[in-house]
């Protein structure tokens, strides 16, 4: 009986795992997996360096959340999205090649990460328009990739400091902000921070910026209350996106109108986004085990 159960268990847990792989990269993932990981050649970072453990960790869930939700209160970056990322008819593609574009740029070889940033240049040269105060953006300007960039790079590192159960020391947390900025610089972001502090105060001279226009709440409405899941999903999504909330600052919560009580965040939110990056990294687990 207690090998049937086991059995049991380890089939519901590689099937999520599968799921979940499948959402975030794509059903092709197994094989552009193996391009990523199997591929010989330099690479840029080692399982040893932070940004390889905090890119591979499963607290990148409720991080993903976070940042998309940062990234939406600058009002050019939010008109990208709306105006050429088509996150309402494909979301998940939009999620599948963010995942394809971090995975190669942390774990595969150098040739590959510089042909990844290479294609994605081309793209942003393309994508451009006017934001909702009718100022002209370009998704290759250095300014709003540097917006795109540290937003990005702070909320993985909060997530993993919060939910990974084995957080960074402030030497490795800094050590991760410089790693995360080698492909950045090489995507056109001007000096990216290489510290914590130098990341922190970016942040916060971006902040004049910020703005909630009605496309980043609808954005946002999107994102955590009309996910594109069934309705059995919901649930452990929003467990996720619970996470993600949690991670934002109060005046972040505020501006999107999503609950600002630092109680509210500490006692509900970030307890929910800790089980949650708990259970995804439970299910990946079983798909680790499927394809060793």
């Amino acid at each position: 009986m207690g090998g049937f159960v086991t059995s049991a268990v380890a089939r519901v847990q590689t099937a999520l795992g599968a799921a979940l792989r499948a959402r975030v990269a794509g059903d092709d993932a197994q094989q552009r997996a193996a391009v990523i990981w199997d591929s010989p050649g330099r690479r840029w970072f080692t399982p040893q360096d932070p940004v390889w453990r905090v890119h591979a960790d499963a607290a990148m869930f409720p991080g993903g959340v976070c940042a998309l939700l940062l990234q939406m209160l600058h009002p050019m970056a939010m008109a990208g999205v709306a105006g050429h990322s088509g996150y309402k008819g494909d979301p998940w593609g939009r999620l599948q090649r963010t995942s394809s574009y971090l995975a190669a740029t942390t774990f595969g070889t150098v040739e590959h990460a510089e042909e990844t940033i290479a294609h994605v240049r081309g793209i942003h040269e393309r994508v451009r328009g006017k934001d909702a105060l009718g100022r002209p953006y370009h998704a290759s300007d250095p300014h709003l990739l540097m917006w795109v960039h540290v937003a990005e790079i702070a909320s993985f590192l909060r997530a993993y400091q919060a939910f990974s159960g084995s957080p960074l020391t402030p030497a490795e947390a800094d050590t991760y902000v410089a790693q995360a900025g080698v492909a950045a610089g090489l995507l056109g972001v001007l000096d990216p921070p290489t510290s914590v502090t130098g990341l922190e105060a970016v942040l916060a001279a971006y902040r004049p910026e910020l703005q909630a226009t009605p496309e980043a709440r609808e954005a946002a409405r999107f994102l955590l209350a009309e996910p594109p899941l069934p309705v059995s999903a919901r649930p452990g999504y929003w467990a996720i996106a619970a996470g993600g909330v949690s991670l934002l600052e109060p005046w972040g919560r505020e501006m999107l109108r999503l609950p600002r009580s630092p109680l509210l965040a500490r006692s509900v939110l970030r307890p929910l986004g800790r089980a949650s990056a708990g259970t995804v990294r439970w299910a990946m687990a079983g798909v680790d085990r499927e394809a060793s």
